[in-house]
């Protein structure tokens, strides 16, 4: 008998595109529609994949960016050549600088007319190449489901990241076989036994160590692990930079997060210790606090370095042990581990964790009718426990950093790179994600008007985003650097906002405004009930810089240094 070679149907390239996104379990994905790919939204029609049309380019990978960092499985991204390509870089920058999986589809021009300068022309290897992971061009329609297979494994392996591929538009319509797609997982490193006996070694020797969970890759399942190792262990555990979901903060071994404006305490006990376990963490420059908790190139204390990435381990910090391991894998091996003898340092747990609290508990005093810390007491106490949290950057998030409690896996959905614009983008995938769950979107005013043209897409599918806008017309984190740096000169960081509840009654959202503190609870118990898109809009005192300092302290001090200067 002759064995006949598998037969394969022949479809366009687009459709084979949109059976490989189904092969993979791509269940949403997001775009501005563009005339360079209408053969995949055609392809897309009756697929069953849920497609969210966005009204800006760079919200749209946000947005994807934000369901690959929920989710552990690559965002996928659809625009439209040149402009729309360009306008998705800040989605892409984001994923490279957070680890995390997407890939963005790109239409091209017709590959007769390439390197003409045609409409709207790039070269995306050029634009894209120092942002990604792979950035390629898929030039004959036979290859699509190579290419893709390629994206999806890439995007996956070792440190999460993006990637980027570009569709000529006539080689969408070209016949490419179709085959039978495998699911592409991520590959899984395992500590080697001699890793975990060095550990054991490494903690039986030290008086005071102190575990640092951070970076992507993580689930409930290795989380759990990581604090059943704590609780055996009676160590102290911090989170790095926008991970604190990696721990509950009430567990008695919390000791607190590295990030901005970070508790003193913490960063003391850090530079006390004698062995920091950083699983999963990059060490990266907000996390070490610009590279100041460990000296370079070789750390002044013992340093255990677990990361998925093995590019990763020597990049900066040359640790005393190095292991190549994914998060999850890592954890395993940590639930095998028990205490060679009782832990010296039961009592350093206690009292981190005690200043944690005491760091977190009470609100600071606050210039002006509004205090950003009471409210964000306020949502802690009255927020469910899996409620999300989204946000982008300013001076406005260390309220949130210092004193809301992220008490479940993945409830805080945040921008690494501290890029602007995110919280709104961010807060209607998550939406979409997770209908059944309470979605909030805190902003800054600067930032929520560089991405609020999503609200209209939270408005579009009814999606009941609560959005917080905490205005002080300000530039606030800029002007606290220029106040910092060039006292008296201040320039282009006074901003003139509108009526932001007005701005959601236009959408056909709830608006409301909240001038004190007292307010607050009924105006966000009013957009609960709504049940529609709301904006919050929050008027404080922009002299309340951050929850440590207010500008006038900045500028006595900026000052002082001036006049103490021979």
């Amino acid at each position: 008998m002759t064995l006949q070679p598998k037969q394969t149907n022949t479809l366009t390239a687009a459709q084979v595109l949109v059976e490989n996104l189904i092969a993979q379990r791509v269940r949403h994905v997001f775009c501005v529609p563009g005339e360079s790919y209408l053969a995949v939204l055609d392809a897309l029609y009756d697929s069953g994949i849920q497609v969210t049309i966005c009204r800006n380019e760079g919200g749209a990978a946000m947005m994807a960016e934000a369901h690959g960092k929920a989710t552990g499985r690559p965002g996928i991204c659809f625009v439209t050549r040149g402009p729309g390509a360009t306008n998705a870089s800040a989605g892409i920058h984001i994923a490279q600088q957070d680890s995390t999986p997407l890939i963005l589809f790109v239409g091209q021009v017709e590959r007769k007319n390439k390197e003409r300068d045609a409409f709207q022309e790039l070269d995306y290897r050029a634009v894209f190449g120092s942002m990604t992971k792979w950035t390629a061009e898929i030039g004959e329609p036979a290859r699509m489901a190579e290419y893709v297979g390629r994206a999806f494994s890439t995007a996956l392996a070792g440190r999460p990241g993006p990637v980027v591929l570009a569709l000529p538009r006539d080689m969408l319509t070209g016949p490419a076989p179709s085959g039978d797609p495998a699911f592409i997982e991520a590959l899984e490193t395992s500590p080697a036994a001699s890793d975990i006996t060095a550990l054991e070694d490494l903690i039986a020797q030290s008086q005071r160590p102190l575990l640092l969970l951070g970076g992507g890759r993580w689930n409930p399942a290795a989380c759990a692990a990581a604090m059943r190792f704590a609780e055996r262990f009676q160590m102290p555990v911090m989170t790095s930079y926008r991970r604190s979901p990696l721990f509950d903060p009430l567990h008695p071994n919390y000791a607190g997060d590295l990030g901005l404006v970070p508790n003193p305490k913490l960063l003391a006990r850090v530079k006390a210790s004698d062995l920091v376990i950083a699983a999963g963490a990059r060490l990266n420059e907000t996390t070490s606090q610009s590279y100041t908790l460990f000296d370079i190139p070789n750390p002044q204390i013992r340093l255990v370095h677990v990361y998925p990435g093995a590019e990763e381990l020597g990049r900066v910090y040359r640790p005393h042990l190095a292991i190549h391991a994914s998060p999850s894998r890592f954890a395993e091996a940590l639930d095998r581990l028990s205490p060679r003898a009782p832990a010296p340092w039961a009592d350093q747990v206690r009292d981190a964790h005690d200043d944690y609290i005491a760091w977190s508990q009470t609100p600071v005093p606050q210039p002006g009718a509004v205090n950003l810390g009471a409210i964000m007491i306020w949502l802690r106490e009255n927020l469910p426990a899996d409620a999300i949290l989204c946000n982008g950057a300013g001076n406005y998030a260390s309220w949130i950093h210092r004193f809301y409690r992220f008490r479940s896996f993945g409830t805080q959905i945040a921008p690494i790179s501290a890029s602007m614009g995110y919280g709104v983008p961010a807060a209607v995938a998550m939406q979409i994600l997770h209908p059944e769950r309470r979605v909030i979107s805190i902003n800054g005013d600067g930032d929520f008007l560089m991405n609020g043209q999503e609200f209209a897409t939270a408005v579009q599918y009814k999606l009941p985003i609560i959005v917080l806008v905490f205005d002080n017309n300000l530039y606030g984190t800029i002007r606290m650097h220029q106040e910092r740096e060039y006292p008296g000169r201040v320039i282009a960081t006074g901003l003139v906002n509108p009526d932001f509840a007005a701005y959601a009654r236009s959408f056909g959202g709830f608006g409301a405004t909240v001038e004190k503190t007292d307010d607050f609870a009924a105006a966000f118990r009013a957009a609960q009930e709504s049940g529609i898109p709301s904006i919050i809009h929050v008027k404080f005192d922009g002299e309340g810089i951050t929850p440590v300092s207010t500008l006038a302290a900045i500028r006595a001090q900026a000052e002082a240094r001036i006049k103490a200067r021979p």
